[in-house]
């Protein structure tokens, strides 16, 4: 009796194994354009940013320096504004700071495109659309394919159901690897032996080391598009509530009746533009500047996104008024709830972007593992066909 139920357990842990890996194999075909997709061009994005600054440094990249040729200082914001009014009738939307003196900064026009522009000297070196760049491109086809329909982006379902797939494909084979017998020593690769054993056991090994960032780098890819489900999944996870700023405006009455003009070039003129970024900026005194949103209405404040010296991107917030300069509110991302600083560290994580440069170069390996899995999968498996087919043909042969 013993030995019957221990046949049919084994049976169903045979059926199971048999079915799971076709359930594998079957996503894995079905997402691979997809997968090879998500790898390639986030390969290309963990330096997406640096590969085009050393193709054109012309557009992104400026002198700094002390000398009498150099300025070491950046221009205000009044002045900025003054330079790019000269050569764009479109109004700035914001002004984006980068971490390094070297490289130029941008700023978002009102017309969705952009400038970048030597913060030192106000010269324009590129007025440009987000997706004629590289970076712009490489993003285009990692989040919605690069095809568009208006304002419409058909396909951006498509990129993070591959991400899904991916994590689905990660805990499979994590499954699969730890139901065999003597797994532990599986994760060894035997370099001298035949292509299709030695790439099966790099697939084996690959995938059992990487599951644990590669799964969460596919995660916090899904929460830019699944944001409502992924955040209830961190705020589970957490024990906590996702904070977020509240929306500032100035009320009326705070408002001088012939400052409440119709556009924004109008109310520059009566903008205390300089005073009410430093007030901002001394609101969180320790904080990096990552953007400066110019009001677009009579009612909106300067609005800074900053990032305190505990984060890994800018989640806090400053609100100046811009006509009289004092501070209004401020928000230090840093102080909120566990779930907040785990929702926030995703775009780091998910880039790489966070420790030091070492962790960009293991993302990018880590990045382009998706295209060997799936190549390794689908070669194996077609050795198999072949095998399998040859095995039948064989007895034909001999009759």
């Amino acid at each position: 009796m013993g030995r019957l139920l221990t046949f049919s357990t084994d049976l169903q842990s045979n059926l199971l194994k048999t079915w799971l890996r076709r359930v594998h194999l079957i996503l894995a075909l079905a997402s691979a354009l997809f997968l090879v997709n998500l790898s390639v061009t986030g390969a290309f994005l963990v330096f997406g940013k640096d590969i085009q600054a050393w193709v054109n440094p012309q557009y992104w990249s400026v002198s700094y320096g002390k000398g009498n040729s150099e300025q070491s200082v950046p221009l205000p914001v009044s002045e900025i504004t003054k330079h790019l009014s000269q050569t764009s009738a479109s109004s700035i939307v914001f002004i984006e700071h980068h971490e390094s003196p070297f490289r130029a900064w941008q700023i978002r026009l009102a017309d969705s495109s952009y400038v970048s522009i030597n913060q030192y000297s106000g010269e324009v070196l590129l007025h440009y659309q987000y997706d004629e760049t590289f970076y712009g491109f490489m993003m285009a086809w990692h989040r919605w394919l690069l095809y568009t329909d208006g304002d419409a982006r058909p396909l951006a379902l498509l990129p993070p159901l591959a991400s899904l797939i991916l994590c689905i494909e990660l805990l499979l084979g994590f499954y699969l690897w730890v139901r065999t017998k003597h797994r532990l020593k599986r994760l060894k690769v035997k370099w001298n032996a035949k292509n299709k054993v030695r790439l099966m056991q790099l697939h084996n090994v690959l995938g059992v080391y990487s599951l644990i960032p590669l799964f969460l780098i596919s995660f916090s890819g899904l929460a830019f598009y699944f944001k409502d489900a992924t955040q209830q999944i961190v705020e589970t996870l957490a024990l906590s509530q996702i904070q977020t700023p509240k929306q500032i405006v100035i009320p009326h009455s705070m408002l001088i009746e012939q400052q409440q003009k119709t556009s924004q070039a109008a109310r520059l003129h009566t903008y205390r533009l300089d005073k009410a970024v430093a007030s901002a900026e001394a609101a969180l005194s320790d904080a990096w500047v990552y953007r400066v949103y110019l009001p677009q209405s009579e009612q909106d404040p300067v609005k800074l996104r900053m990032r305190m010296p505990a984060e890994s991107h800018a989640y806090s917030y400053s609100w100046s008024n811009p006509y009289t300069g004092d501070v209004i509110d401020s928000f230090d991302a840093s102080q909120t709830s566990l779930a907040t600083r785990v929702w926030n560290f995703k775009y780091s994580f998910h880039i790489g972007s966070f420790i030091a440069l070492p962790i960009k170069f293991i993302w990018l390996f880590l990045s382009l593992l998706p295209a060997f899995f799936v190549g390794s999968g689908i070669y194996i498996f077609l050795k198999r066909r072949v095998k399998r087919s040859a095995k039948f043909k064989s007895p034909a042969k001999a009759t």
